[in-house]
């Protein structure tokens, strides 16, 4: 028996077993949801958790063979370790009674209790809050899983799940507190983040910069040896996932099945259409061949940017969206390859400054309230939070990094690094071995 997982088996076997003393009473249906926002929500639910699978894919497939298990076990884990996190307390610290409008109480709905079959006024108001509740968990799975691209092919498993929980309590759940809780104070500042820009791919972009700062480069990468993607295919089979789950993340986000469900439908189409077509002919105009690659980076981007401000924007503005911000990651991609910080999937260039640039102009473009349309308050509250939720999201992640050092070592050893991730860390290989051909 390894003493170092009696721990962790502990706090599992308690989550799972506090059922046994602990009964919270289930609201029953108080007859007032409507059948068509149901229908359409637990869809919206089951395509945001495709995208976590879609997100290992996509990561999986860019990452040497070596690394390919255990990068993408680290997006796949998320649906096991954050599900029982927000289960307990990460609902309550989103959505419960608010302290100010800073933090949820953690008891209001402690163990899911009053999580039932009746509609909540404040939250769900067409919806139980049960279904509300388990569209939300969605979003907090895929946050922490987007951060390990930028720390892929180094990180220590079990260290990694350690930070993973420390984000999502000290730093996911604030966030979607201050943003999406009806006391929010960003809310009630008039910020805008219809699905998730700056509570999403904001706080995962910083969370992934301060991660590549703290593990410091990989081998391979200080040594200037190049970069191959092991499997380009999975690429695109995990952008292909994202992009197909990604409209339940962003039509979902009404909530109903209403016009601004289909206005975020069609506003995801076509910003990821634009910034794909205008990443791969950015690079075609610097001389580069156009590729598989730059295609789906470029569609996730455009995803990314078009998130915060999905069901606020119209159809022209949201091609705007898509085509700056693939312009504007592009050169953050480049600028990253020139400096000394090795992130090793582009994480911060793309979630963290896609992110960004979605979350500034969704202030300008946002219908009747933006700067386009000459108001100056909704942009400057968005400049504002950008300054607070970025100091916080980077600021806070360091010290997670640190206090997860402190706990287990976050970096694996030279030669672990050297002989691969999937193996030194999970005793699994990936092979493809060719089919013999017989006459």
């Amino acid at each position: 028996m390894k003493k170092k997982f009696i721990l962790p088996f502990a706090l599992v076997a308690l989550f799972c077993s506090i059922g046994l003393f602990y009964n919270p009473i289930m609201p029953a249906s108080d007859g007032v949801a409507s059948a068509s926002d149901i229908a359409w929500m637990l869809t919206a639910s089951g395509l945001v958790m495709l995208m976590t699978p879609g997100l290992s894919f996509f990561y999986g497939g860019m990452v040497s063979k070596k690394n390919i298990i255990s990068t993408m076990l680290q997006s796949f884990i998320a649906l096991g370790v954050i599900t029982l996190l927000y289960v307990v307390v990460g609902f309550s610290l989103c959505f419960g009674d608010s302290f100010y409008g800073i933090i949820g109480n953690p008891f209001t709905f402690f163990m899911f209790k009053d999580v039932g079959l009746a509609t909540h006024a404040g939250i769900s108001p067409t919806i139980p809050l049960l279904l509300f509740a388990l569209f939300q968990l969605k979003f907090a799975i895929i946050t922490p899983a987007l951060i390990t691209g930028s720390f892929a092919e180094r990180v220590k498993f079990n260290a990694y799940l350690v930070f993973i929980c420390l984000f999502s309590l000290c730093i996911y759940t604030p966030l979607a507190h201050w943003t999406w809780h009806p006391e929010g104070f960003l809310r009630k500042w008039g910020v805008l983040d219809f699905a998730g820009g700056t509570v999403v791919h904001m706080s995962a972009g910083y969370a992934a910069l301060a991660g590549a700062i703290i593990l410091g480069k990989r081998a391979s990468h200080s040594k200037g040896a190049s970069h191959d993607p092991a499997n380009i295919p999975f690429v695109m089979l995990g952008t292909g996932m994202l992009w197909f789950g990604w409209f339940g993340f962003n039509a979902g986000s009404s909530l109903a099945a209403n016009d601004t469900a289909i206005l975020a439908f069609a506003t995801t189409v076509v910003a990821s259409a634009a910034a794909m077509m205008s990443w791969i002919f950015f690079d075609a105009l610097r001389g580069k061949k156009v590729s598989a690659m730059g295609a789906c980076i470029g569609a996730v981007v455009g995803l990314v940017a078009i998130t915060p401000g999905a069901g606020f924007v119209t159809l022209p503005h949201a091609l705007f969206i898509g085509f700056v911000s693939a312009m504007i990651s592009n050169l953050a991609v480049g600028a990253k390859n020139k400096s000394n910080l090795d992130d090793t999937l582009d994480v911060f260039p793309c979630h963290g400054v896609g992110g960004i640039v979605g979350m500034i102009l969704t202030g300008v473009f946002a219908k009747d309230v933006g700067l386009y349309y000459g108001h100056t308050e909704t942009f400057l509250y968005h400049l504002l939070a950008l300054v607070i939720v970025s100091a916080y999201t980077f600021g806070g992640s360091y010290l997670l990094y640190k206090i997860t050092e402190k706990i287990v070592p976050l970096r694996v050893s030279k030669q672990e690094e050297i002989d691969g991730l999937d193996f030194t860390q999970h005793g699994e290989v990936y092979k493809l071995k060719r089919p013999e051909i017989t006459n």
